[in-house]
């Protein structure tokens, strides 16, 4: 179960009655990202809860299932992550060489394998792009988010089924 906050006030979504803006749409970018980053790493998500200041994600993270990948579906999967880009923009032929050239080394493929079944990445890869969007849309720079996001094992299928109730009615 990992938990990301927001900082300084900001809010990730829902109506600010400060300044009288709706940031509901960035419900969806948390959403998107989720379903996108189930994809491409070794994961389950159980449940997750977009709140106006944080973000709950129970998620299953399974290393062998990467590992079982072959050197192209690494491959493909990074740089889905990662994609090459030319002026801000994802550039199919760079991407396609980019793939190739990762496919050639192994160190290099290892290492983004092992990356792929890693909570931290996958926290990362959720996080990082939600906050640029988030500052470039409210004006500013610096943090979004707290420091690092706060995560709780869940060590049994009770756990497991009571923390994504707990998820699940947060809202509520």
């Amino acid at each position: 179960h990992c938990i990301s906050r927001c900082v300084r006030r900001a809010w990730l979504c829902g109506f600010d009655p400060y300044d009288g803006k709706s940031y509901e749409h960035r419900r969806e970018w948390v959403e998107g990202r989720l379903l996108e980053l189930a994809e491409i790493f070794a994961v389950g998500i159980y449940a997750y809860a977009v709140m106006s200041n944080h973000v709950h994600v129970v998620v299953h993270i399974d290393p062998s299932t990467s590992a079982e990948w072959t050197p192209e579906d690494v491959a493909s999967r990074w740089v889905r992550l990662f994609p090459a880009t030319v002026d801000g923009q994802v550039d199919a032929l760079a991407s396609q060489t980019k793939e190739q050239n990762l496919i050639g080394n192994a160190e290099r493929l290892e290492t983004c394998r092992q990356r792929l079944g890693s909570l931290a990445w996958f926290m990362r890869s959720l996080n990082e792009p939600i906050a640029r969007r988030a500052n470039r849309e409210d004006a500013c720079t610096g943090r979004f988010w707290e420091g690092y996001y706060k995560c709780q094992a869940l060590l049994d299928d009770a756990a497991v089924l009571t923390c994504m109730s707990y998820v699940d009615l947060n809202p509520i």
